[in-house]
């Protein structure tokens, strides 16, 4: 097995060049050094990772892929299709008009934009991936180019191994893209995936973005997702939480230029004792940006989701526009929601807003419901699918609707059929 340590790491950088191999060296000894997190710590009091990093097996190259599940097979028509298997890129078919590269394609600045994008001293997984991750795949919107169709990311884990996927999207100087990425891990292995996800819009750039996470319950994932988004440009993006034992994400926005704007939908469904965690820091910098930070989300039997977010509107950014909803349904009596929206202002001339809910579906809904006709069991299997439809419909990037609808709806019929809902 190719344990974490000096040698594996030995092999892997053998025939890099020295300023990259100096880095990730550095990177290594930050890994060697750094603690897994605990319960003790603020931004992971609700997690419990039952291993430590530094004893799970580095993936070092590609398994045998995984069969195609059905929110890949949904999306038929695209601009590019890409799969990266236990961190490494093993196949890219493109249609022209976007670019995809793997890292080893990249000049010096491309490059560095993928490597620097996350700091290997921000806990132990960034700076596993600093160290270990060789692979990327960076894919680029040319200035001025409106690529009509998506690209699709297949990120597949096939073994109880680490992994250290990145993805990078570029949307140039005016341009437009949509990006697919789908995470998925083999059944009843352990895998621990933590991906880097890079989104940069330039001045005028739209991205739309969705990530669908569907891991194995016996896969722990942690996603580094950083959003940076210049003068007059959009980036929306969707996150759809279903997998993983720990299904975290560490999202940062950066509203860096004047009129910039941001969207960050979520639609999240927890069962049995999974821990789906989202933190999030929505950062204002440049003047006129906006931002709109909305997620929906239910858990059932033991498991619990966690939200916490921060608006952060610097001294400067005067005339922004900045709201942040959380809305939890718990569906079964050992089930958690823990809902925690934070607002940081340094000047005036704002409009900002939060809110947060957590609770059972409505019984005065249900009673209305019940009261012209229908059964217990119906009435709840429509109101859970009003609750997520205002989500699901507001995905950013077309084809996804229609599955993501139809496997919350199953998740919660079964727990219906089995008594684990209250």
């Amino acid at each position: 097995m190719n344990a974490p340590d000096r040698s594996t790491f030995d092999r892997l950088i053998e025939t890099l060049e020295p300023s990259t191999k100096a880095s990730r060296i550095a990177a290594f000894e930050r890994f060697e050094v750094a603690e897994m997190p605990t319960q003790k710590l603020e931004n992971w009091k609700y997690v419990d990772l039952d291993f430590d990093l530094k004893q799970v097996p580095v993936a070092v190259a590609a398994g045998p892929p995984l069969a195609a599940g059905p929110f890949l097979t949904s999306i038929r028509d695209r601009e590019a299709s890409v799969v990266v298997i236990d961190g490494t890129v093993s196949s890219i078919e493109s249609a022209g008009e976007a670019t995809v590269r793997r890292f080893d394609e990249l000049d010096a600045a491309g490059r560095s934009r993928v490597t620097d994008l996350i700091s290997s001293d921000h806990d132990v997984f960034a700076a596993a991936r600093s160290a270990f991750a060789g692979d990327a795949v960076v894919v680029t919107a040319p200035r001025g180019v409106s690529v009509a169709k998506p690209v699709v990311i297949d990120l597949q884990a096939t073994s109880a191994t680490a992994s250290y996927p990145r993805v990078c999207v570029v949307a140039e100087e005016n341009a437009e893209i949509g990006v697919i990425v789908v995470l998925r891990s083999a059944p009843g292995e352990p895998a621990v995936m933590s991906p880097q996800i890079g989104l940069h819009a330039e001045s005028g750039a739209r991205i739309r973005y969705v990530a669908v996470q569907n891991l194995a319950f016996e896969a722990t994932v942690v996603v580094h997702q950083k959003v940076e988004i210049g003068r007059d440009a959009t980036v929306r993006t969707g996150e759809v939480g279903l997998g993983g034992k720990v299904g975290r994400q560490d999202l940062e926005v950066a509203l860096d230029g004047q009129g910039s704007s941001a969207e960050v939908l979520g639609v999240y469904f927890g069962e049995y004792d999974q821990t789906l965690d989202y933190r999030m820091v929505i950062h204002h910098k440049g003047k006129n940006s906006s931002s709109d930070v909305f997620l929906k989300g239910a858990v059932e039997d033991n498991a619990q989701s966690v939200f916490t977010g921060l608006l952060k509107i610097d001294k400067g950014a005067e005339r922004t526009s900045a709201f942040e909803t959380n809305r939890n349904l718990v569906l079964s009596e050992g089930a958690k929601a823990h809902s925690v929206p934070n607002l940081e202002i340094e000047c005036d001339d704002v409009v900002c807003g939060h809110g947060s809910s957590v609770g059972p579906l409505e019984t005065e809904h249900l009673y209305y419901l019940r009261s012209r006709g229908l059964s217990a069991e119906r009435a709840e299997r429509l109101m859970i699918k009003g609750f997520f439809n205002e989500i699901i419909d507001r995905l950013p990037v077309a084809g996804l609707a229609e599955p993501v609808r139809d496997e919350l709806f199953a998740r919660f019929i079964e727990a219906q059929r089995e008594g684990r809902v209250a």
